[in-house]
């Protein structure tokens, strides 16, 4: 278990991570959100004990990671994948790492097959794809078969078998007990893979809770509809109070409206009383992504085309 007490790191007056507690449990894949610059990386590092807070506590085990003599016994990490001697051999490199934390030998076999290494072992890492650095990466994690594992943007350069294979792995990493804490900016593969959130703005908490639950406080839910009369249809909605959108469908010619403000069977009840056809009336909830966007707008660095 990972568990971060008002934890605050400051360069000068710049302030990377401010105040932030939360506690990741194992038995889930939490996934760690947050715009460009909110601190995520940061505080990866703080966990790890690469970076020593201004303030406030992050433990492991109930201890900092630091204390723990033989690292990846207890915690593995993937936080750069490009971070490697380029010169090794992916055996070389996870054999040195396996020694020096008192590792059997035969962990480094049992790595590179589970992440699809073996045939390349003796190949020099400097020639690898950003994915196979990532897959390097990830069994550098797994060497030391440790119950807490941290992942910062692991799937980045994965083609898309490798992406779906890292999904199950994670999955799997937590039905075992483990805890696994992600962070990556794919809304996406965040859905597909995470059940907890923690997310985070300008270093500050958004929320700590479950995907779900994060998602649902999104407002951004509407109503798509099809009909033939979508002119008629849509000055009625407005006149009701509704925002319409509409898209036209190239196949068929009818046009899509997108409709907030008013419930499906609202719009599906002005329709029938105006005697209005519909091919098509369904709800839309907010996504991830949508709920993201706009429980952290207010908190982004960088926004582009305008200067904040």
């Amino acid at each position: 278990m990972i568990e971060v007490h008002d934890l605050t790191k400051r360069y000068g007056r710049k302030t990377a991570v401010d105040g932030l507690s939360f506690t990741v449990r194992p038995g889930h894949v939490t996934g760690f959100l947050g715009p460009n610059g909110a601190g995520k990386t940061t505080t990866l590092r703080m966990i790890l004990g690469l970076d020593a807070p201004t303030r406030g506590t992050a433990t492991v085990g109930g201890v900092p990671f630091r204390s723990h003599r033989r690292g990846l016994r207890h915690v593995g990490a993937l936080l750069d994948a490009t971070h490697l001697h380029g010169g090794r051999s992916a055996r070389a490199h996870l054999s040195a790492l396996a020694r020096s934390n008192g590792l059997p030998a035969r962990r480094v076999d049992e790595v590179l097959r589970e992440v699809g290494l073996t045939e390349v072992a003796q190949q020099r890492v400097g020639g690898f794809s950003l994915g196979m650095k990532q897959r390097l990466g990830i069994a550098t994690a797994l060497l030391g078969d440790p119950p807490v594992l941290l992942f910062d943007e692991p799937i980045n350069g994965m083609d898309p078998e490798g992406v779906l294979w890292v999904r199950h792995l994670f999955r799997r990493l937590a039905a075992e007990g483990r805890t696994v804490f992600l962070s990556s900016h794919l809304m996406t593969e965040m859905e597909n893979t995470a059940d907890q959130l923690v997310v985070i703005g300008q270093g500050r908490m958004v929320a700590a809770e479950s995907l779900a639950s994060f998602a649902g406080r999104g407002s951004r839910r509407s109503v798509l509809v099809r009909t033939p009369r979508d002119a008629e249809l849509a000055a009625l909605l407005t006149a009701a109070g509704a925002r319409v959108e509409s898209a036209e469908e190239v196949d068929s010619g009818v046009r899509t409206l997108t409709v907030t403000g008013l419930l499906a069977e609202e719009i599906g009840t002005l329709a029938f009383d105006h005697r209005i056809i519909l091919h098509e009336l369904a709800t839309r909830t907010a996504s991830l992504e949508d709920a993201f966007m706009e429980l952290t707008a207010d908190r982004v660095d960088y926004l582009a085309g305008q200067p904040r």
